[in-house]
């Protein structure tokens, strides 16, 4: 992968001119009178990730964020029921899924995507 001319570790450098030369000088564009902040710790982890080679040190562990949703047998099938019914939901009928599976609307929402995803690879599969 080759690395433009805005790096992270471009900025981080050019953040703290430790040097004492200026950005301008370094051959990069000025910059604004804004400083740029330090890297926050999930940028550090998400500019890891990017270098090569780096992969087999994560271990192919998911990305730090809201886990996986697991859903009940009985959440399945009225999700199931209700994808039979129509492929695509309406705001009415997300509301009152939520409400009755105890889910949010996003939960139901991504279900959807990923259900009609999963049937569009079925059907092309059968063909």
């Amino acid at each position: 992968m080759q690395k433009g001319p805005f790096s992270v570790e471009w900025l981080a450098q050019s953040s703290r001119s430790c040097t004492g030369e200026s950005p301008a000088a370094l051959g990069s564009p000025p910059q604004t009178s804004r400083s740029v902040p330090a890297e926050a710790p999930r940028d550090q982890e998400a500019a890891e990730r990017s270098i090569p080679g780096h992969e087999a040190e994560a271990g192919g562990a998911a990305v730090p964020g809201r886990p996986r949703t697991k859903f009940s047998a009985a959440q399945l099938q009225e999700l199931e029921r209700s994808f039979r019914e129509q492929r695509y939901i309406g705001a009415g009928e997300k509301r009152r899924l939520a409400a009755a599976l105890n889910l949010s609307q996003s939960q139901i929402k991504t279900w959807f995507q990923n259900r009609r995803m999963k049937f569009k690879r079925q059907t092309q599969d059968a063909r």
